[in-house]
């Protein structure tokens, strides 16, 4: 049973890091600190889309992780 909630963590991670990597702006690690001058805009769409599968791929990746421990 441990090696299902092992694989699903697995599987999980994975689909988050590529969903993460979609939503990438293309901006260069500068804007990390503030810079750019961007101005803000609202999601729509896709990206809405895959920011909100992407937290909840989150918290199920969450949630499988806290019943591994506790599965033997």
């Amino acid at each position: 049973m441990k090696n299902i909630f092992l694989v699903i963590n697995i599987l999980l991670s994975a689909l988050i890091v590529i969903l993460i990597l979609l939503q990438g702006r293309g901006a260069g690690l500068g804007s990390a600190w503030g810079g750019g001058g961007e101005f803000f805009q609202t999601r729509r769409g896709i990206e809405k889309l895959t920011l909100r599968l992407t937290i909840i791929l989150i918290f199920v990746f969450f949630f499988v992780s806290l019943v591994n421990l506790f599965v033997k």
